[in-house]
């Protein structure tokens, strides 16, 4: 299923979600385009640079940030950036601006690291190599922090050309399982849908990470729920 929408209006721009959506696409287009593969090679992240057993382009510790902003495809990029824009926008405003790109930054460096934590463990040493890119797993971090936020609300979408309406709680979850399935099956796959197949660890550590975090802001009152903005609005 494609999201089109979920039908919940922020109450302020998400200017660092369409900031992010905007850096996505213009490393892209200016700087992916021109010399793909050469730029995939040069900017992703290399799970083996971590334990040393190979040296990347860039040191492990530059090279897990700049794979964040980087995509194999332009089916890669779109499928991304179209999650980021229905569900990033309303936890953007739960966060607020600045908490939200501390929040999204960390999540993809959770995320990266959990798949280089089951390629170093359980894979070899070829699949170390794999360079890994893609932003999927930092918005798997905010998809589970709107799991949390906005279970109800409803997500317009298409499955193949017919339109359905499902709750969040629903579709994100039925996301999150197949992910943690695909991970199970796919325990070597370490590229975000590049040579090496999807980085499904990647996406269930995002996602864990999101909600964990989300949950814990949550009780400590930092974050404004659905509720919280209602009512705000009446006052």
């Amino acid at each position: 299923m494609l999201p089109l929408s979920d039908g919940v209006r922020a109450r302020s721009f998400p200017f660092v979600n369409v900031a992010l959506i905007v850096a996505n696409f213009a490393v892209f287009i200016l700087y992916e385009l021109p010399h793909l593969n050469a730029s995939i090679y040069h900017a992703s992240f290399y799970p083996c640079t971590v334990d040393n057993a190979c040296h990347g382009p860039e040191p492990w510790g530059v090279s897990w940030f700049t794979a964040m902003f980087m995509h194999a495809s332009w089916d890669h990029i779109l499928g991304n950036m179209l999650f980021l824009f229905v569900f990033g926008k309303n936890v953007e405003d739960a966060f607020g601006h600045l908490r939200y790109l501390a929040f999204y930054i960390a999540g993809g460096f959770v995320a990266m690291m959990s798949q280089t934590l089951m390629t170093l463990l359980f894979g070899t040493a070829l699949d170390g190599r794999v360079p890994n890119l893609g932003a999927s797993g930092a918005i798997a971090a905010v998809l589970g922090a709107y799991f949390v936020l906005y279970p109800d609300s409803k997500v317009l979408g298409l499955i193949i050309v017919f339109p359905v309406r499902i709750s969040a709680w629903f579709f994100l979850g039925f996301w999150f399982l197949y992910q943690l399935f695909e991970a199970n099956f796919g325990f070597f796959s370490s590229s975000a849908n590049g040579g090496g197949g999807v980085a499904f660890f990647a996406h269930v550590g995002g996602f864990i990470f999101g909600v964990a975090v989300t949950m814990g802001l949550l009780n400590a009152g930092r974050v404004a729920t659905r509720d919280d903005r209602a009512l705000g609005a009446t006052i």
